[in-house]
């Protein structure tokens, strides 16, 4: 009688013990650690604000150095900053769509009232804090009212490491949520800069509206069985058109995320089925040699096409995202040069307040009111919680950062700005996650979805 497999035996066991295992293995384990990557996250952030402020020439400069990619008759030119900020972080959001699109199928955003809940609470994520920033700084003359943008965006990439670092404290159903609506607000602060600080050379609409063919083309390819690099190359072309078109590429790593298939094409047991009937052969009995390569070949394919694109996709890339993308993104934007001489302290408590407390008030209110008048879901958490990821919400880094570039001009204002954004950012992440650690219990991790195929 042959032994049973059960999930906690590894293929790895069968393998012989060597030196680099020694090694290797510990590092693995370590490195699926979730809180080890928020720990990286912010190390690297107070390396970049220990760097920016002891040599900010030697910080700007090394970011700033010429970087080129060309595909084709196509070359993007640019610095290490935009090579890391609009072609790695890409990787990142395309990771985020991949886990959105597992989620959507089987997990907690399948129920169309339950995806309603995060869309429409971004949405007042965004409106309470702009609301509270033009409070504070109403127009006028010389009026700094044009700043309402800065703190309307929610940076995801800090978020997820401060939900690595609490752990089991997040629900699993919260930490979806709350990347949805980080995507969602990522697309809504897209909007607020091509509304409210449009630049002079506009969107390319034939650029955008090409990148979104090919999505399309990927969509339908999919649809009829072709699955191959194909889907690569052109999704490749799709991060290019989506560069020239002016609107920000890592929206198409969360679309061509979420275009990958989630179901496998094997449904469960198939494979099952299929290696029992194959005897002698699977157990190495079979004397010709071409016909066990031909078996293990196709276990191999069917072992494949039993996990849906989705997963294998998103599962290898987590690390690389984890502890190389995220911590290199860290650092090549979190170095912010703290200047307290000529700080405008009503923009800078403005923008610090609108991120500390109107995130959580926007998020909590609306998707209360979405509850209540039927159109979301309630959410599987308690709404104190909810009231702890609206909180966490409030870091408002990166595409804060970039908004305040377009609303003022380099000078006292947009480093008072940056400074809110800091202290409001700072604040957002230590009250977020101590509240979180009071009011959350340890809750276990979902179970692995049961795929099946169609």
């Amino acid at each position: 009688m042959s032994a049973k497999v059960t999930s906690s035996d590894k293929i790895e066991d069968l393998f012989p013990e060597t030196p680099v295992r020694k090694i290797i293995t510990p590092v693995e384990r370590l490195m699926k650690v979730e809180t080890t990557g928020g720990i990286v996250l912010i190390i690297m952030t107070l390396a970049a604000l220990v760097w920016a402020n002891l040599s900010p020439e030697t910080y700007h400069h090394f970011w700033h150095l010429p970087f080129s990619m060309t595909i084709g008759g196509w070359t993007g030119a640019g610095d290490l900053h935009w090579f890391i900020n609009d072609a790695l972080m890409t990787i990142f959001f395309f990771n985020i769509g991949l886990e959105v699109k597992g989620e959507m199928t089987y997990g907690e955003l399948h129920d169309p009232k339950a995806a309603s809940l995060p869309i429409i609470a971004a949405a007042g994520g965004m409106l309470f804090p702009a609301l509270i920033y033009l409070l504070l700084c109403p127009h006028g003359e010389h009026s700094a009212a044009h700043g309402w943008g800065v703190p309307t965006a929610t940076d995801i990439a800090f978020v997820v490491g401060c939900m690595a670092i609490l752990g089991k404290k997040v629900p699993h159903a919260l930490r979806v949520m709350i990347l949805t609506l980080a995507i969602a607000d990522d697309i809504g602060a897209i909007l607020v800069i091509a509304i409210g600080y449009p630049s002079g050379d506009g969107i390319n609409f034939v650029a955008l509206g090409t990148g979104f063919a090919l999505l399309v083309l990927i969509n339908v390819l999919f649809r009829i069985g072709v699955r191959n690099l194909l889907h690569g190359v052109i999704g490749v072309a799709v991060w290019a058109f989506f560069v020239k078109s002016g609107v920000h590429p890592t929206i198409a790593g969360v679309l061509l995320g979420l275009s990958v298939p989630a179901k496998p094409v094997l449904a469960k047991g198939r494979l099952a089925h299929f290696a029992g009937s194959l005897g002698g052969a699977l157990s190495g009995e079979a004397k010709d040699r071409n016909e066990q390569y031909e078996v293990f070949q196709q276990l191999k394919r069917g072992a494949r096409e039993s996990i849906s694109m989705q997963e294998r996709f998103f599962k290898p890339l987590v690390p690389w995202v984890n502890f190389f993308i995220m911590p290199l993104f860290a650092l090549s934007n979190a170095g912010v040069e703290i200047k307290l001489g000529g700080v405008e302290i009503p923009v800078m408590g403005a923008v610090a307040i609108a991120l500390i407390l109107g995130k959580p008030i926007g998020i909590f209110l609306f998707s209360l009111l979405s509850v209540k008048i039927g159109i979301s879901k309630k959410p599987s958490y308690p709404w104190k919680v909810l009231w702890g990821g609206g909180m966490l919400a409030g870091i408002g880094f990166t595409m804060a950062l970039f908004v305040a570039g377009l609303a003022f001009d380099v000078g006292d204002r947009q480093d008072s700005a940056k400074l809110g954004i800091l202290l409001g950012s700072f604040c957002a992440a230590i009250l977020g996650t101590i509240y979180m650690n009071i009011v959350s219990k340890p809750h276990d991790a979902p179970e692995e979805p049961k795929n099946e195929a169609t």
